[in-house]
């Protein structure tokens, strides 16, 4: 079978299914938004060239661990989308790591694509109420892919409240699938260190739950509504000390 970015049989040849899609591993790529040549980089090197031309999800592979540990067999699925080897999982759950949990800090060299949109967000935020700079990431009590940390868009540490911002972007299916699953795992794990998220859904998306803001695209009302639920999760009082006032603002 061959299909439309590359991968499989070669097209043409007879008895070859030619189909106008990309293949499995490409698709669950892009709905992950990873690349081949990432996942190549975690593979065991004698596997990297089976891997580079691999079409299929359940393909079980020999992967090594990020962190130095033993390598480990999983299928693209499981690595894609799935925690990460034994020891780090244990490590996850290790009472040092506990007591990290939780912890809003600053990782360096974090690459993290941001939108104009989530630019023009974090704008109008910090146009009433004081945003915290010095903080990206998260730490938590699970491996979230592959990492014992989350990178949500706009940390507000002293509320311990993250706001995302979704839409389902260009290709129109963003935030959707597999990623709309990844979006509510990410929530959970950051609730289980004592924070709670509020995600702006636009362009169409459907609520994640009681502070999910829906909105067409992103306005000055759904940055309101932003504020007015962290005064609902968090306290009044909690969210007036970081008011920015008039003058400060202009």
């Amino acid at each position: 079978m061959s299909f439309a970015c590359g991968h499989g049989e070669q097209a043409g040849v007879p008895g070859v299914v030619s189909l106008r899609r990309p293949c499995p591993v490409c698709m669950l790529l892009h709905e992950t938004q990873r690349s081949r040549s990432e996942l190549l980089g975690r593979v065991a090197p004698p596997e990297r060239r089976a891997l580079a031309g691999e079409t299929r999800v359940g393909a079980r592979y020999t992967w090594r661990c990020a962190r130095g540990h033993d390598r480990y067999t999983a299928t693209v699925l499981d690595v894609l989308t799935g925690p990460s080897c034994a020891k780090c999982m244990a490590n996850a759950a290790a009472p040092g790591a506990a007591r990290e949990a939780g912890m809003a800090f600053m990782k360096p060299g974090l690459r993290v694509g941001t939108s104009m949109t989530e630019q023009r967000l974090r704008m109008l935020l910090g146009e009433r109420i004081r945003l915290h700079h010095r903080v990206n990431a998260v730490r938590i009590r699970r491996m979230f892919y592959g990492k014992q940390e989350v990178w949500p868009d706009i940390l507000v540490p002293q509320l311990r409240v993250a706001v995302e911002y979704d839409d389902p972007g260009r290709s129109r299916r963003a935030h959707l699938g597999l990623k709309e699953a990844s979006d509510l795992e990410k929530d959970d794990a950051l609730r289980e260190v004592g924070w709670e998220v509020i995600r702006i859904r636009a362009g169409g998306l459907e609520s994640f739950g009681p502070y999910s803001v829906v909105c067409r695209t992103l306005t000055v009302e759904a940055v309101d509504e932003v504020v007015r639920l962290m005064a609902e999760i968090r306290g009044q009082a909690a969210v007036d000390a970081l008011r920015v006032d008039a003058a400060s603002a202009s």
